[in-house]
């Protein structure tokens, strides 16, 4: 079915889209252009929408908010949002009224006219995801990104070709009722995660193994040997197997010997051709030349490894000045991830950390930041709470508190020295000055660069 059929038959029908974000708004669009009777349905109110309100009103929408924005749902069709788990009693109502429950991505899946690669995981999903799409695009390969990274596909399908590629992040709340799987499908890791929204540990493995329970003996999985759970999927898979692994040597798959990632044994990159620093962007790169194996040449890997700076805010390369290294690691705005930031470096760096207070303990930082510290900024509202971390451990750097954040930025580049890093991971949300972790980021971006 072409997305031209889908569209058509939904012509004169009724739709509910759950959620009116950026990513369900060219959604909306969509469906209003092609003549169906859209309901946009939302927990926020007019007020909090703003003018996007007005803009879906004039397209034809009818709109449907406030704390009983699902309330008596009656469509034809219920696009549901990722967040919202397909057996919340709203959507069971629907179902048993004859509401067909789907969602932007599994439609995405039905009508797509390329080659799909899908990949999942607990951690490493983003950058493994736009690693794949930058070695497409260095052989010259159309390429479609999108998914939980943001960008809905569905509206992008009627100007795919046959021959183009879709490559797609999914998270485990998109995966959860999905019934198509990618022609390649990519698990990094899975570990303990989104036990908030998911029943237990089981149901989030179950839902992660949909990227490739609906697999043929023509598809493709590639998975993490080193990773208990994802190494034991191998045996349930339909067609071919692929396995990456930094402590092993897989029989068909990626290694890590002596600083050189090999393909079947044969050598494809160095690591210190890899742009974006740490261990783990290794497993990314071994996870992702696997997917494009027989579709992008070795030379072009490696000129995707030497220029690709990485996802914006996840350990992000911003710029060489005086022969400092600027990096923007926003994202992490909880002490785990300003950690594995912390690992990603061979070299001492100066850290400048500190945002908004969610009231999380910061002890594990201290051991961390004594080993790969040099310079301690310390900013924002958590600002005091991961200097007394800092220094109720020994061997602690020398702590600057500085509570404005642009001021932090510049008292970290005056000291820093050429050959040093400094790194934004602030370990703390954004929400005490900025209204989210990629604002924060581009801010510090901007003072960098005009340093």
């Amino acid at each position: 079915m072409t997305i031209q059929e889908y569209l058509s038959s939904l012509r004169g029908k009724t739709a509910a889209v759950l959620g009116i974000g950026v990513s369900n708004t060219p959604l909306i669009e969509l469906l209003c252009r092609n003549g169906v009777q859209v309901i946009a349905c939302d927990k926020k109110s007019r007020e909090d929408l703003g003018e996007r309100a007005k803009q879906l009103e004039a397209l034809g929408a009818h709109l449907q908010l406030g704390e009983g924005y699902l309330d008596d749902l009656r469509a034809d069709v219920v696009f549901r949002t990722p967040g919202m788990r397909p057996d919340v009693p709203a959507l069971l109502d629907a179902r048993s009224r004859g509401s067909v429950v789907t969602s932007e991505m599994e439609i995405f899946f039905e009508v797509c006219p390329c080659t799909i690669i899908g990949v999942t995981g607990s951690d490493g999903k983003t950058t493994t995801t736009s690693i794949i799409a930058e070695m497409l695009r260095a052989v010259g390969k159309t390429v479609y990104l999108g998914g939980n990274i943001g960008h809905p596909l569905l509206c992008d399908a009627e100007k795919m070709q046959p021959e183009d590629f879709a490559v797609v992040e999914l998270s485990s709340f998109q995966l959860l009722d999905m019934k198509r799987s990618p022609h390649i499908a990519v698990m990094t890791n899975l570990a303990p995660n989104h036990l908030d929204v998911h029943r237990d540990m089981a149901e989030y493995i179950d839902a992660k193994k949909h990227i490739f329970t609906r697999q043929t003996a023509q598809d493709v999985l590639i998975l993490n040997a080193d990773n208990t759970i994802t190494a034991g999927f191998a045996p349930e898979a339909a067609g071919e197997v692929r396995m990456f692994s930094r402590q092993t040597v897989p029989a068909h798959g990626a290694s890590f010997r002596d600083g050189v990632i090999r393909r079947d044994g044969v050598p494809v990159v160095r690591q210190d051709e890899i742009k974006i620093p740490g261990l783990h962007n290794v497993e990314n790169y071994m996870a992702a030349i696997l997917a494009v194996a027989g579709l992008a040449s070795d030379e072009d890997i490696r000129y995707v490894a030497r220029n690709f700076g990485g996802v914006e805010h996840r350990i992000e390369f911003v710029r060489e000045k005086d022969g400092v290294k600027f990096y923007n690691d926003s994202i992490a705005s909880s002490p785990s991830r300003t950690i594995a930031g912390l690992r990603s470096f061979s070299e001492k760096v100066i850290l400048i950390a500190g945002g908004y207070d969610k009231h999380i303990p910061y002890d594990v930082l201290g051991p961390e930041i004594a080993a790969h510290v040099r310079l301690l900024v310390c900013t924002g509202a958590t600002g005091p709470k991961i200097a007394a971390a800092a220094r109720a451990v020994p061997d602690a750097p020398e702590v600057l508190e500085i509570p404005d954040f642009y001021d932090a930025v510049h008292a970290a580049a005056q000291q820093a020295k050429p050959g040093d890093i400094v790194l934004l991971s602030p370990a703390s949300a954004a929400f005490d000055r900025f209204k989210n972790f990629m604002v924060r980021g581009a801010e510090f971006k901007k003072t960098v660069m005009a340093l």
